[in-house]
């Protein structure tokens, strides 16, 4: 006999609906929308872009991932993505938050929605990017500090006209590293001296050239190999510097180990070599550095040690992202500025915590705070033609720069990372967007791996958002939005009361993001620290982080937080994530932690993820740029998921066509992505060891340079 809780159980079973989400999901159309967001992910959704988050997840893919899990099985995502969508009576949960990009998606769709990160960066971030501030009122801010700090940072960042003797703005400063050998040579790190050329320099051939004798500043063209200074006569290869990767070789040939010459206990010194300036008729000029230019700055560490300003004081913890600026003796992360920037941020912070209106204030505080990754010391130039600065996590490590790239603080709407472009195109354009939160579309004819003919579409209502701190407060007020600072294994949220759990898990391996954090923890937690309790903490790091290189221990990590979503989530709800990772062993463990928390993977779908030319993919042999999006429900909803081996291998022979075909160039990477998560699917929740998953994964791997359609069976 069937006890009570056997019919009960099948009952229930037999009066849910499934979700869209679980019958199919329009990877081709999501994909190529997904891949044209991703060339311009600030621009298409600037919401997730007022501060910086790693691996912030495509807005496009989410919300059809939202919407496939609120949606019934009646429903076609793709059919339905462009119209105006109001689940009111919906909960849906992210539990890894990030950015907030769960968050912004599910409330366009009209539900309410839980955000929990332990970072106490990503969580005020969100905040600010949900909370509703008007243009006129951050433009009023903004004027105040024009009135206020801006003369006082820009006369730091300003030199005499070579020709009129006019005063003008210098939008870049740019830097090298120097070293001392022990017969007492100073060697300045260039691995040559063409230091300024176009990003496409075929068809822009002109470039900057710097004198390593006199140190003058000349144009020419970019891949000159023989030249001679029109200051001092010097003859010169400008493609060849005293750098050979790690090394240096000094002026009589002999080859030393770069960091073997690093001054002891401080970071290296730096010498200014050139500027880039905006001159009063519009045009842009290179220019050497003069005395004047160095008296300036002198002028500007003398003022430092005068004033009293709000600078970090935190020391940089050692670990696997920030061993490598330590190496280089950066131990404290003002370390990380040189004294003009020390000076200039610390003056336009403590103007900023002098605005009365806290509001507005904190707004300005998480745009200062965006502001520090394009202004220090481990920025550099990506040349003409493009952002000028590429910020300093364009790495996932705190590389050193040789040559860094010193931003003009203050800058203008025109110029690139400064508090004023960021101003015009990173707020104010987050809060138009939640009065016009519009999807992307790609017009007729649109080629998107190109990143041309974008187009809008409105198809939501304006988010009125409201943020609450209580469960009790998000039940209170229609659409609003639970931002927690929290441990997610352990939530303030009532047994089965969320409808969904959408949610991008940390990457499993070397990326943490609290070492990362940590750089902006250190300037905001000494102003926040009162306000917040989650500030009040030694740095941005928690004993409850899902992060870890060893994959049992993150698996049980992860377990943690998806036990408490099994606990949180209606019995009929679904729980989705994104995944993707380039070995067995990341997948295992995400299994492993699916299946002890409770629920079972049920589908999956591959999604367009990543830019592949995005730094650090760019750099990778093999990049990945697809996500797998995994469907679970609670086990006690399934007797069995059906599948067989026949029927998920075909699977994905059928995507690896299907997105093909579409246009999408997948590398290897990429196709393990799909065979692997399929293969979550094929195991129908079993019990598996993870040594069994990873054997058979890899086996599969190793065989795909063969055949892309792999045999993996299932013991």
């Amino acid at each position: 006999m069937r006890s009570p809780t056997e019919v009960e159980t099948q009952a229930r079973r037999a009066r849910v609906t499934r979700s869209a989400l679980q019958t199919g999901f329009p990877v081709v159309p999501i994909s190529r929308l997904a891949e044209r967001e991703s060339w311009r992910k600030e621009v298409n959704r600037p919401l997730y872009h007022i501060h910086k988050w790693w691996a912030t997840r495509l807005g496009s893919v989410f919300r059809a991932i939202v919407l496939g899990t609120l949606a019934d099985e009646r429903v076609n995502t793709w059919d339905q993505f462009y119209e105006l969508h109001n689940f009111h009576d919906k909960v849906v949960l992210d539990p890894f938050m990030g950015s907030g990009t769960t968050l912004g998606e599910a409330a366009k769709l009209g539900a309410n929605v839980v955000g929990a990160d332990i970072n106490p960066v990503s969580t005020f971030l969100v905040q600010q990017a949900l909370t509703r501030v008007s243009a006129d009122e951050l433009r009023r801010a903004l004027h105040y500090l024009e009135e206020t700090v801006a003369p006082q940072i820009q006369m730091y960042y300003q030199t005499p006209d070579r020709v009129t003797g006019e005063m003008v703005p210098v939008l870049y400063y740019f830097w090298v590293k120097e070293v001392e050998t022990p017969t007492g040579e100073h060697i300045a790190l260039f691995d040559r001296y063409v230091f300024s050329q176009h990003a496409y320099p075929k068809k822009h051939p002109s470039a900057q050239i710097l004198c390593p004798a006199c140190w003058h500043v000349f144009g020419g063209r970019y891949d000159l190999t023989a030249v001679v200074c029109p200051s001092c006569d010097y003859e010169f290869n400008p493609q060849i510097g005293p750098v050979r990767g790690a090394h240096v070789v000094d002026s009589t040939g002999v080859r030393y180990r770069i960091k073997d010459l690093l001054p002891k206990g401080r970071p290296p010194r730096h010498r200014m070599y050139a500027m880039l300036v905006r001159r009063a008729t519009g045009e842009k000029s290179y220019w050497s550095i003069s005395p004047a230019d160095e008296a300036l700055y002198a002028a500007a560490a003398h003022r430092l040690e005068q004033e009293t300003l709000p600078l970090p004081t935190m020391p940089v913890r050692s670990g696997h992202n920030t061993d490598q600026a330590r190496g280089y003796h950066y131990y404290y992360w003002r370390d990380f500025f040189n004294a003009r920037q020390l000076l200039t941020l610390g003056l336009l912070l403590r103007g900023i915590l002098s605005y009365d209106e806290l509001q507005v204030q904190e707004q300005l505080l998480c745009l200062f705070s965006s502001t520090l990754e394009f202004n220090n010391m481990f920025c550099s130039f990506k040349g003409e033609g493009t952002g000028a600065v590429r910020h300093m996590f364009s790495h996932h490590i705190l590389k050193p720069e040789r040559t860094p790239l010193e931003n003009s603080v203050w800058g203008s709407e025109k110029s690139s990372g400064t508090f004023m472009s960021l101003f015009e195109s990173r707020l104010l354009k987050a809060k138009a967007y939640l009065d016009n939160p519009f999807e992307l579309a790609l017009a007729d004819g649109a080629d998107s791996s190109r990143g041309t003919a974008r187009a809008t579409v409105s198809c939501n209502r304006p988010l009125n958002t409201t943020v609450v701190s209580t469960w009790d407060a998000l039940q209170r007020q229609p659409h609003s939005a639970l931002v927690l600072n929290a441990d997610s294994r352990c939530l303030p949220i009532p047994d089965r009361s969320v409808d969904a759990v959408v949610t991008d898990p940390p990457y499993f391996d070397f990326v943490h993001y609290s070492e990362l954090s940590d750089f902006f923890f250190a300037w905001l937690a000494p102003v926040l620290r009162n306000r917040y309790p989650y500030f009040a903490r030694q740095d941005s790091s928690d004993s409850g982080e899902v992060q870890h290189v060893e994959p049992l221990t993150f698996s049980q990590q992860l377990e943690g937080v998806f036990t408490e979503c099994r606990r949180v989530l209606r019995d009929e709800g679904v729980m989705a994530f994104t995944f993707h990772h380039s070995r067995a062993d990341g997948w295992a463990a995400v299994y492993q932690a699916v299946i002890n928390a409770g629920f079972v993977v049920v589908k999956a779908y591959p999604v367009h993820g990543e830019l592949r030319g995005a730094s650090p993919k760019s750099g990778t042999k093999d990049p990945i740029s697809l996500d797998a999006v995994l469907v679970c429900v609670k086990r006690s909803m399934v007797d069995s998921v059906g599948t067989s081996e026949g029927a998920v291998m075909s699977a994905v022979t059928d995507y690896q066509k299907e997105l093909e075909s579409a246009g999408m160039q997948l590398s290897s990477a990429d196709h393990f992505v799909i065979m692997a998560s399929q293969y979550l699917v094929d195991l129908q929740g079993r019990q598996v060891p993870m040594a069994t998953i990873i054997t058979e994964l890899s086996r599969g791997q190793s065989h795909m340079a063969g055949s892309l359609t792999t045999n993996i069976r299932v013991e």
